[in-house]
């Protein structure tokens, strides 16, 4: 085997951007254990799962290479999501000696000469599955499917892929979320039952964020968690007020609060831009190209964002639509510049590939774990060793327990679960919010209609990092925010880590110098909002600690009363709750 990966033009392990440090110019462990697999079973149908930034795309094209070298195939059919990664794939093919035209049209008939195949979109297959069979019968086809799973959003696509490309020799499956958020199945992808009897999605190689991170192949995350006041009026006339990510409110009010924290007329989502923009210049005093992407709900939210972050910064952002022709030469543009901000709507997230991406926003009211994990997947990507990431979220439940899991490999499954919110993959609701992502139209009407935002207020919440959560909440502006901002850009996971815990224990000493003493406080009657927000930190903290440990919330509760003391939660005063706070964040401190 050659040191390069063909042997001719390089490509490096991660493209398109420069390999990872320590990986090039070999190929990385994950993607030679998988070569080296296909070409063991020389399958006909081979699913790779790895994590965004892992360097599909290299072990797809060498996979692509060797075959054609071998006579094995002679036509290559490269099926992407969107028009801009079907030319970033033509852009890598070109540069390991592989001709793919990109701008294939069905009405062309043939692609150009000199090529020797194609990249199209799943919507151009499925519009003309025909077309695309006889061009799959007409030669030994290798076709590279790229974030497979965008096979079963609809049963018109899946049955348009099989159609199109059930003649082929050779399918290779690609995707870092192999899971949906329906039970639509995924063409070519084997479904195995597991012990409930649920038909899961069974891939032959999976290389998650935890061994990416762990290989130093992709960037340590840190979430930024940003809470707050919010206040608005329901389609009855009702004025409504809460504290968003409170624990003690139903779906309807955590989901109205979270709308207003994202409305551009408010104060919630300036001050989070203003504060991730701090974090952006940190980065940048040692990374200095590394630049910020706000993903908005619509164009609408986009534009104003981009004003906002104009004010803050006085430097007008990129701003990417869905419905702009240009926006794929934008994209490009902000890659190779270096420019701030890029701001794009959530429907090009999957399509926007910016190695320097280092800060984000998650402006959005989308929450389906096949959406999230998409989105933080365009900041992971490692260019060298100490890279990090910070995303800027709302502190809203589903978000915290996404942020929790990120290292969680999940599978499609075609079943449903008899516990369809166990594990937020069956949801209804988000079945909706994901069909927005494809049609503008539905997007507006859920998210703009039925509730008028009238004020919002933020305040600095906590920092959640691999499983554990840090801070003790605090004003923005304050040295409790500064604190996490300030983080440098350039560290490895075990000293982000580190640094985290010492940041948690001197807020935690600085909070007691400032606690007053038993002789100056005066015996009052219980403060029952205090009670309330200790309930509400408490729960988030065990939940937080159940989603790292695997252990049941209530065992937790159950462990916290037994090392502690006193009554349930329901019960328990002020001192008590606490107590329990501090014994957690201990826990959490110690537990590396």
């Amino acid at each position: 085997m050659t040191e390069t990966l063909f042997g001719g033009p390089t490509l490096p392990p991660a493209y398109p951007e420069r390999a990872a440090w320590g990986t090039a110019p070999k190929l990385r462990a994950w993607q030679q254990e998988a070569l080296d697999l296909y070409l063991a079973k020389s399958p006909r149908d081979f699913l790779a799962v790895a994590t965004p930034g892992a360097g599909k795309t290299t072990f797809a094209l060498r996979i692509a290479s060797t075959l054609i070298d071998s006579g094995a195939v002679n036509r290559v059919t490269i099926v992407a999501p969107t028009d801009h990664l079907k030319r970033q794939w033509a852009d890598a093919a070109a540069k390991v000696g592989i001709a793919i035209d990109p701008n294939f049209k069905n009405s062309d008939g043939q692609h150009g000469r000199g090529f020797i195949g194609v990249a199209v979109t799943y919507a151009q297959v499925a519009s003309k599955p025909l077309l695309h069979r006889a061009k799959t019968e007409a030669a030994r086809t290798l076709v590279i499917l790229d974030e497979i799973h965008h096979g079963g959003e609809a049963l018109s696509w899946g049955d348009g892929l099989r159609e199109a490309f059930d003649p082929a020799v050779r399918r290779l499956s690609l995707t870092g979320t192999p899971f949906r958020s329906d039970t639509s199945p995924i063409p070519f992808v084997e479904y195995a039952e597991d012990r409930e009897g649920i038909r899961r999605s069974k891939a032959d190689y999976t290389y998650g964020y935890g061994n990416a991170l762990r290989d130093h192949v992709v960037r340590p995350v840190m979430f930024m968690a940003y809470s707050g006041q919010m206040r608005w009026r329901t389609s009855a006339g009702e004025e409504m007020a809460a504290s968003l990510g409170e624990a003690a409110v139903t779906k309807d009010i955590t989901s109205h609060a979270w709308r207003t924290a994202l409305n551009p007329a408010g104060e919630w989502i300036p001050a989070v831009l203003a504060g991730a923009d701090k974090r952006l210049s940190e980065v940048r005093r040692t990374v200095p190209d590394a630049g910020g992407l706000v993903i908005a709900t619509d164009h609408e939210d986009a534009r104003a964002y981009a004003g906002q972050l104009k004010k803050i910064t006085g430097e007008s952002p990129t701003v990417i639509l869905s419905d702009d022709a240009k926006a794929s030469s934008k994209i490009e543009e902000f890659s190779a510049g270096e420019k701030r901000w890029m701001v794009a709507v959530r429907m090009v997230s999957e399509g926007v590939d910016v190695p320097r991406l280092s800060v984000g926003v998650y402006a959005t009211s989308t929450s389906t774990p096949l959406f999230f994990a998409q989105a933080v997947g365009r900041f992971v990507r490692a260019r060298k060793r100490g890279e990090t990431a910070s995303v800027f979220l709302p502190s809203v439940p589903q978000l915290m327990a996404l942020a929790n899991s990120m290292e969680m490999e999940r599978d499609h499954a075609l079943d449903r679960p008899e516990n369809e919110d166990g594990d937020g993959l069956f949801n209804p609701e988000d079945s909706l919010i994901e069909e927005a992502n494809r049609e503008e139209k539905a997007s507006d009407s859920l998210t703009k209609g039925k509730f008028e935002a009238l004020d919002s207020q933020a305040s600095f919440d906590r920092v959640l990092f691999d499983g554990g959560e840090f801070g003790t909440g605090g004003e923005v502006g304050s040295d409790d925010e500064m604190d996490f901002l300030g983080i440098p850009g350039l560290l490895d996971a075990e000293q982000v880590g580190t640094l985290l815990r010492q940041r948690q224990h001197e807020q935690l000493n600085r909070k007691n110098r400032k606690a007053p003493t038993a002789e100056s406080q005066v015996p009052a009657v219980p403060d029952h909002r205090m009670l309330m927000d200790l309930r509400n930190e408490l729960a988030k903290n065990v939940a937080a600690w159940a989603a790292r440990t695997g252990t049941p919330h209530g065992v937790v509760h159950t462990k916290l009363r037994t090392v502690c003391g006193g009554p349930p939660v329901a019960q328990a005063n002020e001192e008590q709750l606490q107590s329990r706070l501090r014994k957690l964040q201990d826990w959490f401190i110690g537990r590396k």
